[in-house]
């Protein structure tokens, strides 16, 4: 008798991303430069490191599974209850736990063709059926698109990244709004917003902007660079939040964690810095991109996408080069996003890096041809 289901056999013995450590043991080198991930290599908060370094001194000892503490100072910093916040490891982990309360086999579940793969793992993972929606021609996520498709299959779930990734686009609170508006009560929107740190604030409907089908996803992995850590949270109402609480890892979040995460938010000032810097180097990696001749995507988050110009058998050649160069970038994996590679923000010595193994890379295997 088979020891697993059907379902778990069918599924391909795979995560949604080859990490930086694996290339590694594959290609046999040591990246210089880590810019793949969209980590944030300014790290975190020296405060949120002091925290955890107490907190670690405590590690013998579970972490509160009520996570009040943190509950509380996001409730307060959001202006929100904490009914209304849920927490979990990571966006990802909490993405999961969303699809196990929601997905039976066979429902059908909407996104972008292109967009965050670790959720279609998950729907996958539990007999989901996936329906997919094209990019738009300039590369942004097509929520009009989405709205008629989620209208015409009424699907258990509708993802939305704003900002996105990989593209790094941004829409307008005005555009969210609509998307809120005109999903159908019976499909749950599942809002990520890990970048919301660093997109704009008219890109944000207000974070109390409450209605029982929707769901957003924030995170202290990006701006907060605490990705190691993996802490996250999702913001609903109650009705909505109370489900995580029914088949969550209550001790998931860790006390380390929690308190880095504390400690994170209540260094504004830090974040602020951050947020500086990337930007910055957001600008340098547009430099780079167009001394390469190359067209860079403007980006509201901590990564830039890089149309090379060419197909996506020349990007995925580019792609190879660098990463033989000793460092790491990725590129998006659907055509005709597959165009493109994505490098995350780094340090002024992370991109001088990037530039030369780019160059060195484009000499190696040629412009794209022209058809």
């Amino acid at each position: 008798m088979p020891l697993f289901t059907d379902l778990a056999r069918s599924l391909p013995a795979t995560v949604p991303f080859v990490g930086p450590e694996a290339l590694e043991r594959q290609m046999g080198i040591r990246f210089k430069a880590r810019l793949g991930a969209n980590e944030s290599v300014f790290g975190p908060s020296p405060k949120v490191l002091d925290a955890m370094a107490k907190a670690a001194a405590e590690s013998w000892a579970y972490g509160d599974p009520e996570q009040y503490a943190l509950k509380s100072a996001l409730a307060e910093h959001h202006g929100i209850d904490r009914a209304n916040i849920a927490i979990g490891e990571g966006i990802d982990g909490l993405l999961g736990l969303l699809v196990q309360l929601t997905v039976e086999p066979g429902d059908t579940v909407v996104t972008s063709l292109g967009a965050y793969p670790t959720f279609n793992y998950h729907v996958a993972g539990h007999g989901g059926t996936l329906d997919f929606v094209p990019y738009r021609s300039d590369d942004h996520e097509d929520p009009e698109a989405l709205i008629a498709r989620a209208k015409a299959l009424r699907p258990k779930l509708l993802y939305f990244a704003n900002p996105d990734n990989p593209t790094g686009s941004v829409h307008d609170a005005a555009v969210i709004e609509r998307l809120i508006a005109e999903t159908p009560e019976e499909t749950i929107l599942v809002l990520d917003e890990a970048y919301s740190d660093l997109a704009p604030p008219s890109a944000l409907p207000p974070i109390d902007r409450m209605r029982p089908n929707l769901l957003r996803f924030r995170t202290f992995s990006k701006a907060y660079g605490m990705a190691g850590v993996r802490v996250a949270y999702v913001v609903g109402e109650p009705d909505a939040i109370v489900q995580f609480d029914k088949v969550r890892n209550h001790f998931g979040v860790s006390r380390i964690a929690q308190a880095g995460a504390l400690a994170a938010l209540e260094d504004q000032a830090y974040l602020e810095a951050v947020t500086t810097k990337i930007a910055d180097a957001r600008d340098r990696l547009a430099a780079i991109a167009r001394r390469a001749n190359m067209t860079p995507l403007p980006s509201a988050t901590n990564f830039v996408a890089i149309d090379c110009g060419g197909d996506g058998d020349y990007a995925r050649a580019l792609l190879s080069a660098v990463l033989k160069r000793g460092v790491f970038i990725r590129m998006p994996g659907v055509a005709p996003l597959d165009r493109m590679i994505r490098v995350s923000a780094g340090r002024p010595a992370d991109l001088a890096l990037f530039e030369d193994a780019l160059l060195a890379a484009i000499d190696q295997v040629g412009r794209p041809k022209v058809t």
